[in-house]
């Protein structure tokens, strides 16, 4: 039986982007996936405009806590993909890392908040597509 390829999102407050990105992946994989994330300095909660923006789709990212980037978290996945964080992301070798030049949602309303969304929609819907083939 294969492995469940593990997939990492980390930004910077783990609020807005990473939690998207994770939401979706999870959406999309249905199960065939493992996916977590997590932020250099995470924020106290989900940033609004991106909850609401996921909202529109049916997926609720409400009840997600932004949680601190560990070591652990990167040893446990195969797949790495920064949106932001700059070099506070500790880089294991094996690990294959890619990094998401996203605008930050932080701040923003619904309106800016929506074309991050769908960026980050296209790129998680080819990482699925790459992953499970």
């Amino acid at each position: 039986m294969p492995k469940t390829p593990e997939v990492l999102f980390v930004c910077v407050h783990n609020a807005g982007r990473s939690q998207m990105a994770a939401a979706l992946l999870q959406h999309y994989g249905m199960g065939r996936i493992a996916v977590r994330s997590a932020g250099s300095e995470p924020a106290e909660k989900v940033n609004p405009a991106a909850a609401a923006a996921l909202a529109e789709w049916g997926l609720d990212i409400t009840a997600e806590v932004p949680s601190k980037l560990t070591t652990e978290d990167v040893e446990a996945s195969d797949v790495v993909i920064t949106m932001g964080c700059g070099d506070t992301c500790p880089v294991f070798p094996g690990k294959r890392y890619l990094d998401w030049q996203l605008e930050d949602p932080a701040g923003q309303g619904i309106d800016s908040v929506r074309p991050i969304r769908d960026d980050i929609d296209r790129r998680v819907r080819g990482l699925v597509a790459e992953l499970l083939g």
